[in-house]
């Protein structure tokens, strides 16, 4: 399912973590798409994401978004400012919660849909 705006990326986000949807989430990022990873590290590319993401799908959290603000350049980017909160279980069985306050950019793609171009999940603390 496409996001029809910017903002429906991270509702489709959270939904598919939800889910333990992996694919979902791949298929949410732009074919250029960039992830930063906790440790700083940027996974570039579909192949790349795909294994945090992996991770991500199979704790199947709970994860909420306040969106706080929504920039559009142009026409065909956006720039979105996310607070989120994430709660689920490790491969152990243990307890996870975190937070952050991301920054995210948004492509509109030639069909009128929008993936992710790129995510910094920590980039606000």
């Amino acid at each position: 399912m496409p996001a029809k705006t910017p903002q429906e990326c991270d509702e489709l986000f959270a939904r598919y973590v939800g889910e333990g949807n992996a694919d979902g989430l791949v298929s949410l990022y732009d074919r250029d798409g960039s992830l930063v990873a906790p440790d700083g590290s940027i996974a570039r590319g579909a192949e790349a994401i795909r294994k945090p993401l992996e991770r991500l799908a199979a704790m199947r959290a709970t994860l909420t978004n306040d969106i706080t603000r929504v920039v559009t350049l142009g026409d065909d980017l956006a720039l979105i400012y996310n607070d989120w909160k994430f709660t689920g279980k490790r491969r152990d069985g243990s307890p996870v919660e975190a937070a952050g306050k991301a920054v995210e950019v948004m492509r509109r793609q030639r069909d009128g849909t929008w993936l992710i171009l790129f995510d910094d999940p920590r980039a606000r603390g």
